[in-house]
Parts: C-alpha cells; sequence; structure tokens
C-alpha cells in the first residue's frame, strides 16, 4: 500500500516539475515570459486542467488496457446475463445512459466505474467477486458503482484535480519567487538556479496537501455512493457486501487511475488515513445504517 502511494505522490509531483520546467525554463526560451501573475494563472489552469480533462477522457480506454477487461457485447452465460440486465435496470432507475459491463480478471473483491460523462460509462466487477459474493451482495456493489456514475464523480474529481493542480503551479511559483526574492536581498537578477530548487520544493509539499483534499473528498464521495446504492438495491444488501468485502483485508490491486473508484480500498493508520481513497468499512457500514435514505438521492447526487 505504500509503495502504491508512493507511486502516485511521485507520478503527480514528476508531472508538476516537468510543468514547472515547461513555465520557467523552456518558455522563456522563445521570449514567453510568465512574470505576470495573471499570464502564470492562465498558463497554470492549462496545463492543470489539461491533464485531468486528458485523462478524464481516456478513462474508459485506459481501465480497459490496464485490467484486461472483458466487455459484454453479447452475454454468453447466465452470470453475465445477470450482470447485464442489472446494470441495465439500475441505469434506467438512476436515470443515465446504460453503461458498459465488463468483467476483469483480479483475485480480490472488487469493482470500478469510470468514464468521461453519466451517459457514456464502464462498470467492470472482478472475477474475485463473481466468486465470493451472492447475488444479493454482487447486486449491491453494482448499485454503489451507478451510483457513482449517476453522481458525476468522475467528472467532478476531474474538476477537483484541476482546480488543485493549478493552485499548486501557481502558489508555488508566487511563493518561490517570494522567498528567493528575500534570500538575494531584494535585487532583480531573474530566476536562478536557486530559484528552482525553492519551486521544486514547494511544488512536492504543496502537491502532497493537494492529494490530501483529494482523498478527502475521495472518501466523502464513497459514503454518497454507498447511500446511493442502498437506494437501488437495498440497505441491508448494501451492509452485507460492506461486510463481505472485509476479508479482501485492504487488497486493492486496480491501477491508480480507476483505484479511487473501486468499491474496496486500502487500510492505512496514522497519517497514511490523510492519503485514502476509500473510508474504513466500519465507519462506511455504520454511516449506512444511520443513513436517512431518499428515494430521489441518486438522481440528484444528494443524501440526507
Amino acid at each position: 500500500m505504500f509503495k502504491r502511494i508512493t507511486l502516485f505522490l511521485a507520478t503527480n509531483l514528476a508531472v508538476l516539475v516537468l510543468l514547472g520546467i515547461i513555465m520557467n525554463v523552456v518558455l522563456p526560451m522563445f521570449g514567453i515570459q510568465l512574470g505576470n501573475n495573471g499570464a502564470l494563472l492562465v498558463m497554470a489552469a492549462l496545463f492543470g486542467f489539461g491533464g485531468s480533462f486528458v485523462s478524464l477522457m481516456l478513462s474508459k480506454w485506459m481501465a480497459k488496457r490496464s485490467t484486461g477487461a472483458h466487455v459484454i457485447q453479447q452475454p454468453a452465460n447466465e452470470m453475465e446475463q445477470w450482470l447485464f440486465t442489472t446494470v441495465q435496470r439500475q441505469a434506467q432507475a438512476a436515470g443515465i445512459g446504460m453503461p458498459e459491463v465488463a468483467i476483469y480478471d483480479a483475485p480480490e473483491i472488487n469493482a470500478f466505474a469510470t468514464g468521461a460523462n453519466r451517459n457514456n460509462a464502464l462498470v467492470a466487477v472482478s472475477t474475485g467477486l463473481l466468486r465470493a459474493m451472492d447475488r444479493d451482495q454482487a447486486e449491491a456493489v453494482l448499485a454503489h458503482e451507478v451510483s457513482h456514475v449517476a453522481n458525476g464523480d468522475m467528472v467532478t474529481m476531474a474538476l477537483l484535480q484541476g482546480v488543485l493542480n493549478t493552485f499548486v503551479i501557481v502558489l508555488a511559483r508566487v511563493v518561490g519567487r517570494a522567498i528567493d526574492g528575500y534570500l538575494s536581498g531584494g535585487r532583480n537578477e531573474g530566476p536562478g538556479l536557486a530559484y528552482f530548487a525553492i519551486v521544486f520544493v514547494l511544488d512536492m509539499i504543496f502537491g502532497l496537501f493537494a492529494s490530501m483534499i483529494a482523498m478527502w473528498f475521495s472518501r466523502h464521495r464513497e459514503f454518497r455512493a454507498d447511500a446511493g446504492g442502498a437506494t437501488l438495491a437495498g440497505r441491508e444488501k448494501m451492509i452485507a457486501a460492506l461486510e463481505r468485502l472485509k476479508i479482501n483485508h485492504g487488497e486493492n490491486t486496480l491501477p491508480k487511475q480507476v483505484a479511487a473508484f473501486g468499491i474496496s480500498g486500502a487500510i492505512g493508520h496514522g497519517l497514511k488515513k490523510l492519503l485514502l481513497s476509500h473510508p474504513p468499512l466500519d465507519v462506511r457500514i455504520e454511516a449506512l445504517r444511520n443513513a436517512s435514505l431518499d428515494g430521489n438521492a441518486v438522481r440528484q447526487g444528494v443524501v440526507a
């Protein structure tokens, strides 16, 4: 789990550092200066939101390739027919377009949803889930994933990540400029090696805080998806599914692009909890037991 988090953070920080090199080294070589904060904000937004939305547009394709998911075109057996029919019924109840339905080979109990919009999504379940869960539990898991789609969680996460990326890029360079100016005694000699070193460190620090914010929101929307799953499939089925997930012991082999949208999350303690995409299962179960469920909650994306 720690290795997965480290890889996730390293990837995001590498992107931020690359953007910093482009804005502070490459663009000035062509006479493009970003000393003005307005210009910096525009460029940061282009880079920050650009990466998020490219990932969103490619999310289904990347998910299929990275998991080796088999999309059910024509159900080949009774299990595939049940999966397809169940998702179709739930999608109609949630007021969204029919998602693609897929199965991917993985030992843990898991499922995920992804896609660029509510009417062009993908819902996939693991072979481990199909082996370990009964039909009622599996129905609840599918309802949880359909609720993610109905709530527009994929688009919301992309927007949030774009805002956070922009914030990190701008703040690191504004603060870096101020620190560099203070250390140089106010001499206006342009950015030097010290400035780039300061910005590099600030990218990592602010990037870490941005990841914490993104994961906080990810945990929040899991409660909404659980409640949406309970609305579509039934509260007791959803609780039974979460109880069954405990045998996973925090295992989650989904690639990072879709890990936050799986129903099963990793386990963490102390500061690691701030970087988890899912709340603890016991907390989710307790919240579901105490929730007041609204029949229109999934369509509206709101749980009372």
